[in-house]
């Protein structure tokens, strides 16, 4: 493939496992070099008899609630996802009544609030979230509450299979799905003599608030999906 890019992806061991899987069968390479560890939280207590609705913006909640002692109980529940790679996990967790917004946190705010009847949702979500959706949902009279099923852990420095490729100018380019990862990495290379090579890579944007870290830091080609969605950011490579 002329066109073929080396891509570093950055996200979750099992997500980022499945964003190099895909673009590897698109004919390019992959480098997986997670900076977030992925923690799910099986002691919480998510009181299955309360809720009208289940909300999940990640398909961490749904990997999460797929090895949960009350797992069973949310699946007769009706199920919104912020889009379809979060709405797979959801059915693969055993939920049925599954509706995509096929965006981001603001669309599915839209879905719902378009959509939902009453009663309170339930929120699973993980320690560190980029909009307060619950506060959104509130503004058309929506109840949410927000139980934490996971925690996202910050890698300390950049992982050495990273640093090596880089090093050595392999990479082309990097994929960034969303702000807190893009932080993440930007903070590990400054620690190091890499950040001026980082920052002259191409960078791959889901969105423009994803890219806000990457502008301010002074990376010179940065490219933003035109949709909030992998489809549209494998658009961007070719």
């Amino acid at each position: 493939m002329d066109n073929a890019v080396f891509l570093l992806v950055t996200r979750p061991q099992d997500e980022g496992e499945r964003t190099a899987a895909a673009l590897r069968a698109r004919g390019h390479d992959a480098l997986l070099a997670p900076v977030l560890r992925i923690e799910l939280l099986s002691d919480v207590d998510l009181s299955p008899d309360r809720w009208s609705a289940v909300l999940m913006t990640s398909g961490n909640a749904a990997r999460a609630v797929a090895v949960h002692r009350q797992h069973d109980a949310l699946l007769g529940l009706p199920l919104y996802a912020v889009g379809r790679q979060t709405a797979n996990a959801a059915r693969a967790a055993g939920f049925v009544q599954v509706i995509s917004a096929d965006g981001d946190a603001a669309d599915l705010a839209r879905l719902i609030s378009g959509k939902h009847g009453g009663g309170t949702m339930l929120y699973l979500a993980g320690n560190d979230r980029a909009r307060d959706l619950p506060g959104e949902l509130a503004v058309s009279g929506l109840k949410v509450e927000t139980i934490v099923v996971y925690r996202a852990i910050a890698a300390a420095e950049l992982p050495s299979n990273a640093r090596t490729a880089m090093e050595q100018g392999k990479l082309d380019g990097a994929l960034h799905y969303s702000q807190r990862t893009a932080r993440i990495i930007l903070d590990c290379v400054q620690t190091t003599d890499l950040a001026t090579r980082f920052l002259q890579m191409t960078h791959y944007c889901l969105s423009p608030r994803v890219a806000e870290p990457l502008v301010a830091a002074g990376a010179a080609d940065i490219r933003i999906a035109e949709h909030p969605n992998e489809a549209a950011l494998f658009g961007l490579i070719g």
